[in-house]
């Protein structure tokens, strides 16, 4: 074979170490990124923390028309700011942070996914005020922790337990049975199976001897808060609450007494809202058997829900949309301002005095290490800053686009597609999925998840688009105005929706009620 020499051009795509982490932060959430910010803040000595309250001007916050200065996040103060990100301003106009690229606050992103860093480290330095909310004087309670605090239900019932007067045995069967009872509160296993679990099969004695002392036990269990704890079924529970309320005098005795009847039947009837067989077998009136069944409604079917372990977090929006008075055009529309949330944002710096004996040390040992440590940490506070840019970029695009929603609510909604505003900021629509997910936006409306305002549209009679959410608007409504002895089938339902100009399938219709969690015609039947 003979050699031979030859020329090949080839372009690939190469993900730097500091684009993937720009990146990663641009998809994390907000309670997310307080943890990177934390954990970053542990392990690069060369990253603080700002300790000082930043002014409120520097969020823009009083001086609303400022304009965004190329020098916020450059020159002597390198700490991220927000200056550039959190300046307010109109939706109703572009603006230099607004443009999809080479915007004034932008960093200098280069084509291989670099940022150009100052060469001298004295821009890193210096000092400028910032808020930390950490650093306070402990006088306000900690709202995530308030949160996350609670008792379970378990520790309820032990505490509980502690005020009755029992031997060792019935105390250690009370509490083994407070043990096996589910989140709900129900006693899932049987008592033979309980007692097996712990006698064995073989000991025929000992496991009579626990069945006898966990029924003692059940029955002590039962009569514990909340109410119906300790029931094996759904039908037990509402007995349970039913005679406590039996026993309290509370409501009509003879509606309480039909009620626990109703509550002996099988309950597919009562789920299918059968009166007729129920009149029947309970040998009450149709009216009686109303008033037990709108009765029963009232129960709480889980008694331990208000004790689960659920997870609690707490929603703390990223952006903020305030209404700015009304425009000079014909429309006669809000104008909305919209900024960065400045509770949200890591004020970050440098540590100048770290950084200068770097310098002072050069050539020594550990010197690249130490280099490659402070690189880390300036391309750190860089991502942050362009994680906040886009995402006020495309908070200002979604409510330019929805700003009739902002005035007139879900009827109102616009069809919008993830491409729609990659299209108009110059980004790829897997960024704006990023940007979107576990982002929340305050509005005078309310606080929405940046995905609520994007959604599918449906065809009208007049060629145009309705948005699915401007849909499912319009069901919620015609369902809430409906007859309740003769409730809206899903094609009467799309009949309207068709008589309003939209084209919807009753199918589609079906779909978006169970998204509504709004149950069929016959199951919305006025007790």
């Amino acid at each position: 074979m003979k050699p031979g020499l030859s020329l090949r051009v080839s372009q690939h795509l190469a993900l730097t170490p500091q684009l993937q982490q720009s990146i990663r932060l641009l998809q994390l959430s907000t309670l997310e990124l307080s943890q990177e910010v934390e954990q970053m803040l542990d392990e690069n000595p060369f990253l603080e923390r700002t300790a000082d309250e930043a002014p409120r001007e520097e969020f823009g916050l009083e001086a609303e028309n400022t304009p965004a200065q190329a020098d916020d996040y450059s020159a002597d103060d390198a700490i991220f700011s927000g200056a550039a990100s959190a300046s307010t301003t109109s939706a109703e106009g572009p603006s230099d942070v607004d443009s999809p690229s080479g915007g004034a606050d932008e960093p200098d992103w280069s084509g291989d996914g670099t940022v150009e860093m100052a060469p001298n480290d004295a821009e890193w330095g210096g000092d400028a005020p910032a808020r930390n909310r950490n650093d306070s004087d402990g006088e306000e309670a900690d709202a995530t922790e308030l949160a996350r605090t609670h008792e379970s239900l378990t520790a309820f019932l032990h505490r509980q337990a502690l005020a009755l007067r029992l031997s060792e045995v019935d105390t250690a069967a009370l509490r083994f049975l407070i043990e096996s009872l589910n989140d709900d509160g129900y006693l899932e296993e049987s008592l033979q199976d309980l007692a097996i679990s712990l006698a064995g099969p073989e000991d025929v004695e000992q496991v009579e001897e626990l069945v006898h002392r966990f029924t003692v036990a059940q029955r002590l269990l039962q009569t514990l808060e909340p109410v119906g704890v300790g029931a094996r079924n759904l039908a037990e529970c509402l007995t349970l609450q039913l005679k406590a309320m039996d026993a309290d005098e509370e409501g009509d005795p003879d509606t309480v007494q039909t009620a626990l009847r109703i509550c002996q039947q099988p309950l597919e009837m009562l789920a299918r809202r059968d009166i007729r067989r129920l009149t029947q077998l309970c040998g009450a009136s149709e009216e009686r058997t109303r008033a037990a069944m709108a009765l029963i409604a009232r129960l709480e079917p889980r008694p331990g829900r208000r004790f689960a372990n659920v997870e609690r977090n707490i929603i703390v929006p990223d952006v903020i949309v305030r209404k700015a008075g009304r425009a000079n055009g014909r429309d006669g529309q809000h104008q909305f301002i919209v900024s960065l949330n400045p509770d949200v944002m890591p004020r970050l710096r440098v540590h100048d005095i770290y950084a200068g004996a770097l310098r002072g040390h050069k050539g020594g040992e550990g010197h690249q290490g130490m280099q490659q440590r402070l690189q880390e940490a300036r391309w750190f506070i860089k991502n942050i800053q362009q994680r906040f840019d886009t995402i006020l970029r495309v908070s200002r695009a979604i409510v330019e686009r929805q700003k009739n929603f902002f005035t007139h609510g879900e009827l109102a909604m616009r069809p919008l597609v993830l491409r729609d505003i990659a299209d108009e900021l110059g980004l790829h629509e897997s960024t704006i999925s990023r940007v979107t997910t576990a982002k929340y936006m305050a509005t005078p409306i309310g606080t929405y998840e940046l995905k609520y305002f994007f959604g599918s549209g449906l065809g009208t009679e007049t060629g145009g688009n309705a948005s699915s959410t401007a849909v499912r608007a319009l069901i919620k409504q015609f369902v809430a105005a409906e007859n309740a002895a003769k409730p809206l089938s899903d094609s009467q339902i799309a009949e309207m929706l068709k008589e309003q100009g939209i084209e919807c399938a009753r199918r589609t219709v079906a779909k978006y009620r169970e998204a509504l969690k709004i149950a069929p015609a016959n199951l919305r039947k006025t007790l």
